[in-house]
């Protein structure tokens, strides 16, 4: 599905976007992948082995994502597309409920989460109005940006990063449609990543998702439940939708979830 096609992920060395990229060298394509981790890197490189470079940056500077897209077109001759996964949460800087968010919480969050969106996706903008041929960018939202779940994930800070990032994407999208230019965005809800750590390791938190996500058992999300949609807006098969949010959730907005 993605022969030919070079991709940029930022954040793509471990979780969500590690196994993206997995999936879209299986799938033919060519990948940077962005990670702040000099060492996920390597060890991302490692185990995928060829058709992927990586890059140790901070998706949050502004340089990084257009040192990475220039990057990809060095080392493959072109760049196809972009999918930013990098966030993360904010609650060790004090995101929390409103009436205990810090200042530095919500600022931090923010900045993980969609300040690094908006310059990867600035960044790739410029690169395809350069090339004049479109191009495709899918982002990392989330169910909370739309469905909150107040008793275990209450981090508003966060949430409103992710309604924001369905807001700016659908704004791009409407904007750059005309130069054959696609945004989309992946909402999941709890999956098995670094950042779910504290969730996945409650057992009262795990009873809820048994029923707030009754798919396939009820379980915790695994990265590789995004990637068939991944590959599948990185690919040729989606030149005709751009807009779009489209969640990856076992259920999650659909379900009352039982406490």
């Amino acid at each position: 599905m993605l022969r030919n096609k070079n991709i940029v992920i930022v954040g793509g060395t471990t979780g969500l976007g590690l196994s993206a990229a997995k999936a879209f060298v299986a799938n033919g394509a060519k990948v940077v992948a962005v990670g702040r981790n000099e060492v996920s890197g390597i060890a991302a490189k490692k185990e995928i082995g060829k058709n992927i470079e990586v890059i140790a940056a901070d998706a949050t500077e502004a340089d990084t994502a257009i040192k990475a897209i220039h990057y990809c077109i060095q080392e493959f001759g072109s760049f196809d597309g972009l999918y930013h996964v990098a966030g993360g949460s904010g609650r060790k800087y004090g995101d929390g409920p409103l009436h205990e968010l810090t200042l530095e919480g919500w600022n931090k969050t923010m900045e993980l989460n969609l300040t690094s969106l908006m310059l990867s996706n600035q960044a790739a903008v410029k690169q395809f109005l350069q090339q004049g041929n479109g191009g495709t960018i899918l982002n990392m939202g989330s169910v909370l940006g739309y469905s909150p779940s107040p008793v275990y994930f209450s981090t508003h800070a966060y949430a409103a990063a992710k309604a924001a990032i369905t807001g700016f994407s659908k704004s791009i999208a409407a904007y750059y449609a005309k130069d054959n230019i696609r945004i989309n965005v992946l909402a999941p809800a709890l999956v098995e990543t670094p950042m779910a750590k504290r969730a996945a390791g409650d057992e009262v938190i795990q009873a809820f998702i048994k029923t707030k996500q009754p798919l396939d058992g009820g379980r915790i999300g695994e990265p590789g439940d995004l990637d068939g949609l991944a590959t599948y807006f990185m690919s040729d098969l989606s030149k005709f939708t751009t807009g779009q949010v489209i969640a990856v959730d076992g259920g999650w907005e659909v379900s009352e979830g039982q406490y």
